[in-house]
């Protein structure tokens, strides 16, 4: 099984749409990448504590590739606004890609130049190691 963390705007709808995808394993909400150690909700929402809203996704490589399961990702967010996914406006509804496993960096640079090819503004989307991540 592989795993990989993505921030897409609220947690809630980005967890639902993985979990309906083949493949797809498990998923999970919580908090990725920021400074402060197991944070509540109301922390992470006064933007004082760095994390993102993420959805943990563990997946059987098997049955659904990386590079398949990050353009089904693409899809559902707009990666050229910052700090803000739909109504939702806040740091911690940042879009992000958070790999487990740095074998993996190569195929998430690969969609991300494919998906700037459909933009005008650059887009924003963080891609980094998974630094830390607890649930919510």
């Amino acid at each position: 099984m592989k795993e990989i963390v993505l921030a897409g705007g609220c947690f809630w709808g980005v967890e639902e749409y993985f979990f309906r995808i083949k493949g797809v394993i498990e998923t999970e909400v919580g908090y990725a990448n920021g400074h402060v150690e197991s944070p509540s909700y109301e922390q992470v929402c006064s933007g004082s504590t760095g994390h993102a809203e993420v959805c943990y996704v563990k997946y059987d490589e098997t049955v659904v590739d990386l590079e398949t399961l990050l353009n089904s990702f693409w899809k559902i967010i707009d990666p050229t606004v910052s700090n803000r996914q739909g109504p939702d406006i806040g740091s911690q509804y940042r879009t992000g890609i958070y790999y487990v496993d740095k074998k993996d960096s190569h195929v998430i640079q690969k969609t991300r130049e494919a998906q700037q090819m459909k933009y005008t503004n650059p887009i924003v989307t963080e891609v980094e190691p998974l630094k830390s991540y607890y649930k919510a």
